[in-house]
């Protein structure tokens, strides 16, 4: 088999440019590394499938899931730092999915005010929306990424060969965030969702790398135009407002949570005369054929109370993502008070 052809999108950014490499290979990763030996922030699953594979540098191993997502984490991760005597000429790699990324980019962007790192996405999550854009962070009390900050990693290596050995279900959250973005921003990316379905799902070699393009040439774009979430950006939270409480509430997967979240932010879409009946159909439709949950048991109250503690919330409103079309999201400002008459 001869050498695949790699992908390459940048994203700007006020500091440095950030350059996403897409069917790059994990063993090609020392030639983007700036030191000879780089500190490595791994978990414990991927250093068992492909430890082997890391280049020479010591490794820091973390805990797997978003429980561990919490400033106990980054507190153990900046103490190995001190051990290593890592200092402003250090580089960090984070190898991993979405939890490894959010981390290691929190800890590089704060350590001595900020050392250069860089990401080898292995999840699907990742390769299509974590790893992308450059936010980083952890939560408190389970509340998603409430301390962070907005900065790019110089470079994310989309090794779509490390998404063999990732658990089914984590493949199915993947799909989530890739569907979210043909329902935003590419309708052409939402039919070919739904026309290649089975390939997709068997992670067939030409669709997947299509799919994690698409994705990140959308998410891109929306950053490229808004790094910090002031306007543009926030579409990207499609599903995400109702998605981040129930993840909270439920402890269920990212995705799961995200795609009964755009089924309630359609239905919202629907009950405000923008969004088609048959559009909202189409969308939960597609998230049922690729084995996501439509709809999911919360409880109203903890839900809305998770709800006045997200990150979009103005006062009494939220700016919320709803679509007029397949392929076309804009953001209102709704009252937390709507939002829970539409959930009760």
């Amino acid at each position: 088999m001869g050498e695949r052809l790699m992908k390459v999108v940048n994203v700007k950014s006020h500091a440095h440019d950030s350059v996403i490499m897409i069917g790059e290979r994990f063993a090609n990763l020392k030639k983007y590394l700036p030191v000879e030996t780089p500190i490595i922030i791994t978990d414990a699953n991927v250093l068992e499938c492909w430890g082997n594979h890391f280049p020479p540098g010591d490794v820091i191993t973390i805990g797997s899931g978003e429980k561990i997502k919490t400033f106990d984490t980054v507190r153990y991760i900046y103490e190995q730092l001190l051990k290593l005597e890592a200092d402003r000429s250090s580089f960090i790699v984070g190898i991993g999915g979405g939890v490894v990324c959010d981390i290691a980019g929190f800890v590089a962007s704060t350590y001595m005010r900020g050392l250069r790192f860089g990401f080898v996405s292995s999840t699907l999550l990742a390769q299509v929306d974590a790893s992308v854009g450059g936010k980083n962070g952890f939560n408190i009390g389970g509340y998603k990424n409430i301390v962070g900050v907005f900065n790019q990693p110089e470079f994310v290596i989309c090794d779509l060969d490390l998404l063999k050995t990732v658990p089914q279900k984590e493949i199915l959250s993947g799909f989530a965030e890739i569907i979210k973005h043909g329902a935003i921003a590419d309708k052409n990316l939402f039919n070919y969702l739904a026309e290649n379905r089975d390939s997709a799902l068997a992670l067939d070699l030409p669709v997947i790398e299509k799919l994690v393009h698409d994705s990140v040439i959308i998410k891109s774009r929306i950053v490229n135009q808004d790094e910090t979430e002031k306007g543009e950006r926030r579409k990207l939270n499609f599903g995400h407002t109702f998605g981040h409480a129930i993840e909270k509430t439920t402890k269920v997967r990212h995705g799961e949570a995200v795609s009964a979240g755009m089924v309630i932010a359609s239905e919202l879409a629907v009950k405000k005369e923008t969004l088609s009946l048959k559009d909202a159909n189409r969308i939960s439709d597609l998230l049922d054929q690729y084995g996501l949950p439509v709809r999911l048991e919360f409880d109203c109250n903890e839900v809305l109370e998770t709800l006045r503690m997200d990150k979009k919330r103005a006062g009494d409103l939220i700016y919320f993502v709803l679509l007029s079309e397949i392929g076309h999201a804009y953001i209102e400002e709704i009252a937390i008070q709507e939002l829970e008459e539409l959930i009760r």
